[in-house]
């Protein structure tokens, strides 16, 4: 059974930085693509940034400038960290996993696309 636990979140002053993990278990075998999305009260989700099995990495515009994706394959964990925090970045942060069902990924940013979702954690940035 696959599973997604997020943590690292909490409350941070504006430039601040946080760093989000996201332990991943049940992934044996195959590729997939691990994301970070964010959903802001009364927005949708969106995506961050993704990273695959094989540590390819893809951005989706903005903020690709302040956050970074990575990931550490011995621990099954994916972090995001986010510097230079603002406001606008408070929100619930999700990371999620897409196993694609043939040979191609058909968007790595639709949250539609992920199977699996961790439960989720807060961020709040104050000004």
């Amino acid at each position: 059974d696959v599973q997604l636990q997020a943590s690292g979140g909490g409350l941070v002053q504006a430039g601040g930085s946080l760093r989000l993990s996201c332990k991943v278990t049940g992934l044996t075998s195959g590729d997939y693509l691990i994301g970070w999305f964010r959903q802001a009260p009364g927005k949708e989700r969106e995506a961050i940034a993704c990273i695959s099995k094989y540590e390819s990495i893809y951005y989706r515009e903005p903020p690709k400038s302040r956050f970074a994706i990575s990931s550490d394959v011995a621990e099954n964990t994916v972090h995001l960290q986010m510097n230079s925090l603002k406001p606008d970045d408070t929100a619930v942060y999700y990371c999620a996993a897409y196993i694609p069902e043939g040979a191609y990924y058909t968007n790595k940013f639709d949250p539609r696309e992920y199977r699996y979702w961790g439960q989720g954690t807060n961020v709040t940035v104050s000004s």
